[in-house]
């Protein structure tokens, strides 16, 4: 991986990860991921989080490559405690037994319950606004409390105008050859960042706006995350992103979300998609639940204003796919929507019911249903325009 003198005596020294499938074990990752660490070289070295325990030779080799192989580090700064960024520090500790981890009080516990480095002696605990001088440069520290685990915090250099942001503001993607946005094409990595928010921070929005209310007033040139690129020239866009999803903000468009076993219920999505469609709706996306990835269908449905859920009736409840979708959008506190839903029968009308009980939990209004018997007829039909109608002049509110 490319070292990258970011700033004045700071350096990006962090890895690129292509062979991780699924992030989580969950999050398909079609680009690859970043796990980002960053060099202080001062008088005192810093070094702002690690990276995930497989990649800790690529880690250490990028040290001394900016510090030489008698590299001494000083302070390990933890800014978050996942293990993709937390997991070298074992090999860290014992490879530097000088070396000071510093986090607030949540980190420390974790970093014993993780890996039963006990000696207090080994640790500096800090809190909301506390400093540590390196010498050139000071590091200021801003606690971020679910953002989005409860020990966050993020790492302020005033004298750089520069902010590790931990989780916050990251995105997939691994780096191909340029580390900083004004190097690259960011487009990739911007359109994941809607994935990324989603499917990881996606519950926390108030405690992201929390966190951004911290920021305020903070001077910002360069923002290094633990994940993606380092931005710069892109800021006002990815902090545009994280703003609008953490605030549940959504942009023009419909999503219609269906599952179907042979056919019918599909059926019913195409023509909810053709009535939005004659009626001037230009962004709409659909999605079959049995086969597009979840991690797509939940970052849709964050994304846009409409959001249109269909299944069959499936032994008295929802056909399992949906109902494994409307969990994962449960957990993550959507609201917002312009909601509609259509479920199919047989011979128990089980879907439906099933669809309102979650939106009556998310606190969502639904503003129209479709409830079709076996198949499409005029009155599914009437009830699919009159659906259609209500969607578009929901999304106007």
């Amino acid at each position: 991986m490319r070292i990258k003198e970011i700033s004045d005596i700071i350096f990006y020294v962090g890895v690129n990860d292509r062979v991780t499938e699924k992030f989580e074990s969950m999050w398909p990752l079609p680009y690859g991921v970043t796990y980002n660490a960053y060099l202080v070289a001062d008088e005192k070295v810093a070094l702002i989080d690690t990276v995930e325990i497989c990649e800790v030779e690529e880690l250490l080799k990028n040290i001394r490559s900016v510090k030489g192989e008698n590299a001494k580090i000083d302070y390990l700064i933890v800014n978050h405690m996942e293990p993709d960024h937390s997991g070298s520090i074992p090999v860290l500790a014992a490879l530097y037994p000088e070396m000071k981890i510093v986090g607030n009080k949540l980190t420390v516990g974790m970093v014993k319950g993780y890996y039963h480095i006990d000696d207090d002696a080994r640790y500096i605990v800090v809190g909301d606004g506390d400093t540590l001088p390196l010498g050139q440069k000071t590091l200021r520290f801003i606690t971020t409390p679910m953002v989005h685990w409860p020990e966050t915090m993020m790492t302020y250099i005033e004298s750089d105008a520069l902010l590790f942001t931990g989780d916050a503001l990251g995105t997939f993607g691994a780096l191909n050859g340029a580390v900083v946005d004004e190097e690259m094409n960011t487009e990739v990595y911007l359109r994941e960042a809607y994935r990324y928010y989603s499917n990881i921070v996606g519950k926390y929005g108030m405690f992201v706006q929390r966190a951004f209310k911290k920021l305020e007033g903070l001077k910002l040139t360069t923002i290094c995350p633990t994940h993606g690129p380092v931005w710069r020239r892109d800021i006002p866009k990815i902090m545009d992103i994280y703003q609008r999803l953490s605030k549940y903000e959504c942009e023009d468009g419909v999503v219609i979300v269906y599952g179907s076993m042979y056919g019918n219920t599909a059926d019913c999505a195409e023509k909810i998609a053709e009535k939005l469609a004659d009626r001037g709706v230009r962004n709409i996306i659909v999605h079959n639940a049995t086969h597009s990835e979840m991690s797509d269908m939940i970052s849709d449905c964050f994304r846009y204003k409409g959001l249109i859920i269909g299944a069959p009736t499936y032994q008295g409840d929802l056909f399992p796919p949906v109902k494994t979708l409307m969990s994962a959008l449960e957990a993550r506190e959507v609201k917002g929507k312009a909601v509609g839903l259509f479920g199919s029968f047989t011979w128990a009308a089980g879907a439906l019911p099933a669809l309102r009980k979650y939106a009556e939990s998310m606190k969502l209004d639904v503003l129209a249903e479709v409830q079709m018997k076996q198949s499409l007829n005029d009155d599914t039909e009437a009830q699919i325009e009159a659906l259609a109608d209500a969607i578009v002049e929901g999304m106007k509110g």
